[in-house]
């Protein structure tokens, strides 16, 4: 038996109608105006005529015949766009355009339209960059490119950078094993080695978001805003050879020097030009470095500039500008009306003024001569030059401190020169008297007293002095303060009779302490006492003895301060001292809030997941915490920073011990907070994609019979 033929599909029929038979269809699907705009499509039909025919349909009278005008139900924004042309007299208004047109109406006008909208498909973007780049290669520049698909350049340079992927990362994306995402931040480097590295090392991790591999990429680079880069300026770095990656789909703040090795050796090159050209101010040494550790000026004293001294022309000049600024100040003060003539005379003469205030400081060629220079780079990348340093070596030294050879030292302290025939080499308490060897008579001399008699002696004016002392508390006040200035702001200097040691840790290994804003507080504190305190220690008794009360007060509050050491060290066992650190700090009803800790991303970033999530636990309770227990390490860090934000909370080390009492009832309140409370507190601290989590916001305070919490010390 014969099989039934299959029935052939039969196309419409493709006729060329004039513009003015076409009719827009009221049956078209799309209502909303999206993606590009009839205008932009008019320019591209103008540009590259119609790549695509309209759907139409004959129009039919009452009897079913048609009457040679046809609708468009699929292609209304073609026919829109022609019409812009024609108002425009770039087309005829019977312009032949190619249509489409059923007659067998199988399908209703609706359906069409939904079809024809539905069954296109946008362009993979692989795909979109591939046609990119084969029109770049015909010698389009991204910006022609751009104009031509109504898109902007950068748009055009991103789906250009992702030719810099490698050919395998790009395989696995059209295979959809790579997100558009992870290729975006692969296209950073230009390495397809490293591309492919990065990727077998993450294609079986979970860490696979695009930051991480943003940061696997860039883990050997340096940023543009990092205080080396800034320094040596990305023009020099890349004339010396270097490559700067750029992240187009990102915001990279200027990329990164993807050569640290280079950028270093810029930044010595230049260091040591700058460094030998301050040395050739006259300075004995200049050290250079791109950051010193905290403390390392400890040991030195400095000096310090001073301002040029005044001529008498200067002076009378001085006198006269501002006798003649006091006078129009005064007028101009009583004028009714605003004057601009009068205002700009008096910034003129306040202008003068400053600038003879502000006049140029020198430093004293013979201090500079045993001074040096500290060179090193400030947060910002600019040169930042510490001048006036004097190490302990460069001390100047008094002659009768040192012993020559042929000399031996007498018992007195005095330096007696053997075989000095006129008998001058004696030497007491700095002056020299005559030596009346080879006569041990009682009348030709008097012989020092006995070790034995003056140690006796001296021991019984110590204690009286102790007495004595016992009974001043201002003048003990004064030799204490005496004996700390000595030590914080003197080297060399005579020793005092206090036998009283003062020691200051510098902390040096722990990086970023000297930008913190407490050692800079500090930093300045000690400069401004420098500034005030006698250049040479035999001045500093009476000096000290002058200041009003309040003055040594502050002084001796800051020699003490410096003496401080709550550090925890693992080899050291320093349990009493740390608890009297806490007995200090309640006394001084200090807390590391209010000093300005906060919790930030690299702090937290140190910290385990679990601890983490406690952090935020205590913090912000159970269910903010579980907002990010799902996130990737880095990711949870960051957020966490975001929920402790104002939440006082402080990791344990730097809260103060409480009694058990306090803590469990805080451990209580905690406890007995509701779940939506805790929750609500939590969403007013969240970003966005967090905040959709809670319901409704509220104080993020804990209140204990009206009043707020001060800060959270829950135990651990």
């Amino acid at each position: 038996m014969a099989k039934n033929a299959i029935q052939k599909i039969a196309m419409n029929a493709a006729e060329n109608i004039p513009y003015d038979k076409l009719m827009l269809s009221q049956k078209n699907v799309r209502r909303i105006k999206d993606g590009v705009s009839i205008e932009q499509l008019a320019e591209d039909i103008g540009r590259r005529k119609l790549i695509q025919s309209l759907n139409v349909r004959p129009v039919l009278d009452a009897e079913g015949e048609e009457t040679g005008t046809f609708e468009v139900p699929a292609g209304g924004r073609r026919y829109l766009a022609l019409g812009i042309l024609i108002k425009q007299k770039r087309l005829a208004k019977n312009e032949p355009i190619p249509c489409i047109v059923n007659r067998g109406q199988e399908t209703s006008a609706e359906e069409d339209s939904l079809a024809e909208n539905l069954r296109r498909a946008d362009l993979h973007p692989l795909d979109q960059f591939r046609a990119f780049k084969s029109l770049s290669d015909q010698g389009l520049d991204p910006e022609e490119i751009g104009v031509r698909f109504f898109v902007s350049p950068s748009t055009v340079k991103q789906r250009l950078r992702l030719a810099s992927v490698s050919p395998k990362l790009l395989d696995l994306y059209e295979k959809d094993e790579i997100r558009l995402e992870q290729i975006m931040a692969f296209s950073i480097s230009d390495d397809h080695a490293r591309q492919e590295q990065v990727w077998e090392r993450i294609c079986s991790s979970h860490m696979q978001e695009p930051y991480y591999i943003r940061r696997l990429l860039t883990e050997t680079t340096v940023r543009t805003d990092d205080r080396r880069a800034v320094y040596v300026g990305a023009e020099a770095y890349e004339a010396a050879g270097g490559v700067i990656l750029r992240d187009l789909f990102e915001q990279d703040s200027g990329g990164w020097f993807q050569d640290a090795a280079l950028l270093e050796q810029l930044v010595f090159d230049r260091l040591k030009v700058d460094a030998e050209a301050i040395r050739a101010e006259g300075w004995k040494w200049v050290e250079a470095a791109i950051s010193f550790p905290y403390g390392h000026t400890s040991g030195m004293r400095r000096i310090y500039a001073e301002a040029q001294e005044l001529s008498a022309e200067e002076i009378e000049r001085y006198d006269a500008l501002k006798a003649e600024y006091d006078k129009l100040d005064a007028d101009y003060a009583r004028a009714e009306d605003a004057d601009e003539a009068i205002e700009a005379k008096l910034d003129q003469l306040g202008a003068e003024l400053d600038a003879i205030d502000d006049r140029p400081q020198s430093y004293d060629p013979a201090q500079k001569a045993i001074a040096g220079v500290f060179v090193t780079l400030a947060a910002n990348g600019k040169l930042q030059v510490d001048a006036g340093f004097v190490r302990s070596e460069d001390e100047p030294r008094t002659e009768t401190g040192d012993v020559d050879e042929g000399e031996e030292r007498g018992a007195n302290g005095g330096i007696r020169s053997n075989g000095d025939d006129d008998g001058d080499g004696v030497v007491v308490n700095g002056k020299p008297v005559n030596d009346a060897s080879g006569d041990d008579g009682e009348d030709d001399g008097i012989k020092p007293l006995p070790d034995r008699l003056v140690f006796d002696l001296t021991a019984q004016r110590t204690l009286a002095l102790r007495n004595a002392l016992a009974g001043d508390v201002d003048i003990a006040i004064v030799a204490a303060l005496h004996a700390f200035v000595l030590q914080v702001f003197y080297r060399f200097a005579p020793d005092t009779c206090l036998e009283i040691s003062l020691k200051s840790g510098s902390f040096s290994q722990v990086d970023g302490l000297a930008e913190t804003s407490w050692a800079k507080e500090i930093a300045e504190r000690h400069e401004a006492w420098d500034r005030e305190l006698p250049d040479e220690a035999e001045g500093l008794w009476d000096f000290l003895l002058g200041l009003d009360e309040a003055s040594r007060k502050a002084l001796f509050a800051h020699c003490v301060s410096l003496t401080l050491n709550a550090v925890v060290e693992p080899w050291n066992r320093r349990a009493k001292a740390l608890e009297h650190a806490d007995v200090l700090g309640r006394s001084l009803q200090f807390d590391m809030v209010d000093a300005g800790w906060t919790p930030t991303v690299e702090f937290l970033g140190r910290l385990t997941k679990a601890r983490i999530l406690q952090a935020v636990r205590e913090a912000r309770g159970a269910d903010s915490a579980q907002l990010i227990d799902h996130m990737k390490k880095d990711i949870m860090a960051r957020e966490a920073a975001r929920l402790l934000e104002g939440s006082n909370w402080l990791p344990e080390p730097l809260r103060l011990e409480v009694d058990e009492v306090a803590t469990d009832a805080g451990n209580a309140i905690a406890g007995d907070m509701s779940d939506e409370a805790a929750l609500d507190g939590a969403a007013a601290e969240l970003p966005a994609f967090l905040a959709d989590d809670a319901d409704s916001s509220s104080d993020e305070s804990v209140t204990i019979d009206g009043d707020e919490a001060d800060h959270l010390q829950a135990a651990e």
